[in-house]
């Protein structure tokens, strides 16, 4: 769950950047939290099917 805790805080510091004008570093910002994100859904999915080992 930390990793979507990075998530939130990239989007938070992009959402201030575009506030007060700094649109070169939102974008850079947007994209890390994308970024994450998407590391997020994969190592989730990989979980999901490899996290559970039947039990005899």
């Amino acid at each position: 769950m930390a990793i979507l805790r990075w998530v939130l805080i990239f989007l938070i510091f992009a959402l201030l950047a575009s506030i007060f004008g700094f649109s070169g570093a939102a974008g850079n910002f947007t994209e890390i939290a994308k970024i994450l994100l998407f590391v997020f859904i994969v190592l989730l999915v990989i979980s999901l099917f490899f996290g559970r080992t039947p039990r005899p």
